[in-house]
């Protein structure tokens, strides 16, 4: 594993889905997970999250609509909060999730809607 790119990625990770749900990831990482762990933080948040190409903005855009696509509501549900955190507005949300409904189909794009609203909820978000 490469430490620094390790790093650089947890601080990412943590800036976008908020430091006690990573570090509590990570504290829970038992000998079979940890891999799965260390892979996500190093490979993802810090080697891709990282790059310069496109904002934090624009790659949550992009993650809640693969993710509704690939129908994964734990992870959706995370994004949306991530999203939040990078700025994204409600109204942008919903345009992101009603483009979904074009190409992924509107059942997908009905149960993120349903996700995102209880996102909303919890953060006390009108």
């Amino acid at each position: 594993m490469d430490q620094k790119r390790f790093q650089e990625g947890l601080e990412v990770r943590r800036a976008v889905l908020g430091a006690e749900y990573v570090d509590q990831s990570i504290q829970n990482a038992t000998d079979f997970n940890r891999p799965m762990q260390e892979l996500v933080t190093e490979y993802c948040w810090g080697e891709v999250w990282s790059r310069p190409g496109l904002s934090r903005k624009s790659r949550s855009m992009i993650n809640l609509a693969m993710l509704t696509a690939l129908n994964r509501p734990h992870e959706l549900k995370l994004h949306v909060r991530g999203a939040i955190q990078n700025g994204l507005t409600k109204e942008e949300i919903r345009e992101v999730l009603l483009q979904t409904a074009i190409y992924c189909g509107v059942p997908a794009a009905i149960d993120s809607f349903r996700l995102a609203q209880e996102v909303f909820h919890d953060l006390d978000i009108e």
